[in-house]
């Protein structure tokens, strides 16, 4: 919604300041509303009101020491001018206070404003009164918040305040937000705070739990009854980690509530705010001398380096499923035997799976469904037994509006693919905040959490997640000779043990691959082409509509028939490899069916949707729901699925499954190779299987279209389609 003062505002620095390409302050967007840019262009201007030639988007140490060396405060008598008025103005309303008229006169409005603002931030008792200190300055020309936003705490937001009032006048102490939510700041802060309190100096203390901060919190230990400033901090750190404490005094309610929080971080249960506890309270990776029971790491455990790590006191340990590099760290993914050696020594592995996983834009839906079937299979070939968790990376800081656009996604394709193709579980291995957000939404039992990554800003001001697993926290290296191995030092919480029994390797030989497209796109679509124009199928139109009708009323060609199957070819690759069967004869009903698609087909769809009739084929496959009911409830039956079984008889269940068939193209290509699996029971011959038996092939493929002689005629033609695709999915494979 746009605010009339903050485009009042906007205006302002577009008029004063129109030649703002000479100036480096950019002409803003008229829309009345606030945000960075309007924040980055008035600190700019103040800083060209106050002859700073360099300037910057940053309000830096530069633009508060001359802020300082310049006014001193900023009030009516030490404004420089009106331009420098009407720019503080204008940032008291982008802020969301009230700034006058931008008039340039510093009046009883904006002393107003000055002194709630003073009052929100928490400083009203160092800076009383209605003028502006440099550092309310610095903390005006930015996006933070002082007023509770967000369905923020009220007791956070007087923790913030709090802070703000005790420590502003320290040297490298700048006011924080006060909108009642935890973050970086914050937690930065907090340890400014704790060293203050310990009596570093001004340059000494730098917010970061170094060696001076660990040792001076081990001689401040605070227990039921303890009151004053080291209470308070305690206070405030529980309250920070989501603990449901009272600020203040060290009470028996605190001790409670430590008790809690112990137990769940798996401390000694101590009900004292002794140095573990702080330390795991002010950093996500805590007390790093803790010995915890589980590891993960890069190397194989041999027979020696196994003796050593059970010595040391690990029982769980983290091991790669899958390296997709052939150089890097040869030993990353589990090596042959190597599961035996972990089960003969007495311990548990619990497998990760990671490829790339380092950006945001790694991760989507179809790759999570990608990697979840890649996942399966070398879970299968390594022989991990179902009810097995697998840990699915996100190796980065992923920022929270990542977590909604791009990991959450990835991660629901990951849920859907694991629960419906295996019997496996879904971990997430990642920051704090992306594992309780991913697991909030279901797609994750248990987390993994790269704790020893402190700076992340998904660590940084969020808790455990309430299902942490294994909690990674130091790197260190245990044994000596042939049995040292340096691995990631992990506590565990028992919500997974890992396996320690598994079945034997599954074989991936002979298996289909991704199409080499590079090589292969071009000629295999001027073969399929040319297949299909000698049985009277032409680029376009055919079966009786000219090429006018059928582009026209939605009819596709060979060319954009075969490109969508070729754009969905790591869906018919992994489908493929997980059922175990020929990726040709998956993608020729669905390339025959696209390319085939009529405007009778689209008149039947609507029909549907408006209610005329309970089902039509539809989609991609061009699937029946009843078919689809039927093939799945086999799939189901004979384990080659999970699922709940449905009822081909029910209204309700024919329409949900005709919208996920007509509406979700990734279950209409999975429903093909469902139905291709049930055919064989229905025509009571063998699955299709590596084989590609061409008895096989061509009889799935004719009841895919029903019985009799055009179900015959339709086998054949697509047993011709089948081999061209075949034979450079032959060659890829090769």
């Amino acid at each position: 919604m746009a605010d009339e003062m903050v485009l009042r505002a906007q205006r302002f620095i577009n008029t004063t300041y129109n030649d703002g390409a000479t100036l480096g302050i950019s002409k803003l967007s008229e829309n009345g509303q606030t945000g960075w840019p309007v924040m980055y262009a008035l600190t700019r201007a103040l800083q060209y009101e106050m002859g700073i030639t360099a300037l910057s988007n940053s309000f830096g140490p530069t633009t508060l020491g001359k802020l300082g060396e310049l006014y001193g405060k900023l009030d009516e008598t030490t404004i420089p001018s009106a331009n420098f008025c009407r720019i503080i103005q204008s940032a008291l309303y982008c802020k969301g206070y009230d700034g006058g008229d931008i008039d340039g006169q510093y009046n009883d409005r904006v002393k107003d404003a000055v002194v709630k603002l003073n009052q929100n931030m928490g400083v009203s008792g160092t800076y009383p009164g209605s003028s502006l200190w440099p550092k309310v300055v610095k903390g005006l020309f930015n996006m933070d918040a002082y007023v509770t936003v967000s369905n923020g705490s009220d007791t956070i937001r007087s923790i913030q305040q709090w802070l703000n009032g005790r420590y502003i006048l320290r040297k490298d102490f700048y006011i924080i937000p006060c909108d009642g939510h935890h973050s970086r700041d914050v937690a930065k802060s907090m340890l400014f705070a704790i060293q203050y309190e310990l009596g570093m100096a001004d340059g000494v203390a730098n917010g970061v739990f170094g060696p001076g901060t660990q040792s001076g919190l081990k001689s401040h230990t605070v227990s039921n009854g303890t009151t004053g400033v080291w209470a308070q901090l305690f206070t405030a750190a529980m309250i920070l980690n989501k603990r449901n404490v009272p600020f203040g005094n060290f009470t028996s309610a605190v001790q409670s509530g430590v008790e809690t929080f112990q137990s769940f971080s798996k401390l000694p249960v101590t009900g004292k705010g002794d140095f573990q506890t702080w330390a795991s309270l002010l950093v996500s990776y805590g007390d790093q001398s803790r010995k915890g029971t589980a590891c993960d790491g890069v190397t194989q455990i041999t027979p020696a380096r196994a003796q050593a790590l059970k010595d040391a006191g690990y029982r769980y340990i983290g091991r790669y499923l899958f390296n997709p590099s052939a150089t890097s760290l040869p030993e990353k993914q589990i090596q042959p035997g190597e599961l035996a050696t972990i089960k003969e020594y007495g311990l548990s592995c619990f497998p990760i799976f990671q490829t790339w996983s380092r950006s945001a834009d790694y991760f989507s839906h179809n790759q999570g469904t990608i990697d979840a079937f890649r996942a399966i299979e070398w879970a299968r070939y390594h022989g991990f037994k179902a009810g097995t968790i697998i840990y699915f990376a996100v190796d980065y800081d992923a920022m929270d509006g990542e977590v909604t656009d791009y990991v959450i996604p990835h991660f629901r394709g990951i849920m859907r693919t694991i629960g419906e193709n295996s019997g496996y579980r879904v971990g997430i291995y990642g920051p704090r905040n992306v594992c309780q957000r991913v697991s909030d939404a279901g797609y994750a039992v248990t987390s993994f959490v790269c704790d020893m990554s402190s700076g992340f800003s998904g660590n940084l001001g969020y808790p455990l997640p309430t299902n942490w697993a294994f909690d990674q926290i130091s790197t260190i290296t245990v044994g000596s000779g042939s049995g040292s191995i340096e691995i990631d030092n992990n506590i565990a919480s028992g919500r997974d043990y890992g396996q320690s029994d598994f079945n034997p390797g599954a074989d991936l030989n002979e298996l289909d691959t991704d199409l080499d497209k590079d090589a292969y796109r071009a000629p295999m679509l001027q073969d399929v082409k040319a297949y299909l124009e000698s049985i009277g199928v032409p680029e376009t139109g055919g079966d009786g509509w000219t090429d006018k009708d059928w582009a026209s009323l939605g009819g596709i060609s060979t060319t954009e028939a075969f490109d969508a199957v070729m754009d969905a070819d790591w869906l018919f690759t992994s489908l493929a490899r997980s059922l175990r069967m020929r990726k040709a004869l998956i993608q020729a009903p669905v390339l025959w069916e696209l390319r085939k698609l009529n405007p009778l087909d689209f008149i039947a769809d609507a029909a549907v949707k408006a209610g005329e009739r309970d089902d039509c084929s539809t989609g991609w496959g061009q699937i029946f729901a009843a078919t689809a009911i039927k093939a799945r409830n086999y799939c189901i039956g004979e384990g080659i699925i999970n699922g709940e079984g449905m009822d081909y008889n029910s209204s309700a269940d024919l329409r949900k499954v005709w919208y996920q068939l007509h509406d979700d193209q990734e279950y209409n290509v999975r429903t093909v190779a469902y139905v291709l699996l049930w055919n064989s029971e229905l025509l009571g011959i063998d699955r299709p299987d590596l084989s590609g038996n061409v008895h096989v092939t061509e009889a799935v493929l004719g009841q895919y279209n029903g019985t009799g002689p055009d179900a015959e005629q339709y086998g054949r033609e697509l047993m011709g389609l089948y081999h061209v695709l075949e034979q450079y999915n032959a060659l890829s494979r090769g």
